[in-house]
């Protein structure tokens, strides 16, 4: 599985950015995120994942769902922040359409992440593909630097 969904670069009229990209992984999905600032590209890596389940751009937006979570660094944070989305399915058969407002902090060494779900409950007139797992710790790479980049590997 290779696809790419992308974005217009802001600054760059007609430059496009892609948000994230799948790679070739024995059993598992696995993918790059990308964006202009770290906390664009977490929500870029929770469509990725939602883009396992279901078609991300088709969602309604019609609740809303504040998250807050922490980690006792990135890769934890990132793996709690994809992992609700998976929660919030398997609880409330939420289907995520977008991650907005995403705000990371570090306080004492420990990370802490808010952001906005919007999406829908999952309902006949959408499908439901696919489903992952988990969100692993294998392979995980997080570039805190321009080019900002996560690299996760999703246990499907």
């Amino acid at each position: 599985m290779s696809f790419l969904r992308d974005s217009y670069c802001r600054g760059f009229p007609g430059v496009r950015m892609e948000k994230y990209k799948f790679f070739h992984h024995t059993a598992d999905a696995k993918f790059q995120a990308f964006g202009q600032t770290l906390e664009e590209t977490f929500a870029h890596a929770a469509l990725a994942v939602a883009s396992l389940m279901w078609d991300w751009e088709k969602i309604a937006k019609n609740i809303e769902i504040s998250v807050a979570v922490e980690g006792k660094d990135l890769e934890q944070l990132l793996v709690i922040f994809l992992e609700e989305i998976l929660y919030l399915f398997d609880t409330r058969n939420f289907l995520l359409g977008s991650a907005d407002n995403v705000s990371l902090e570090q306080n004492d060494g420990d990370w802490s992440l808010h952001a906005l779900f919007r999406g829908d409950v999952c309902a006949g007139e959408y499908e439901i593909f696919g489903g992952v797992k988990a969100i692993t710790y294998n392979e995980i790479v997080i570039s805190d630097r321009a080019p900002f980049l996560v690299q996760v590997v999703a246990d499907i």
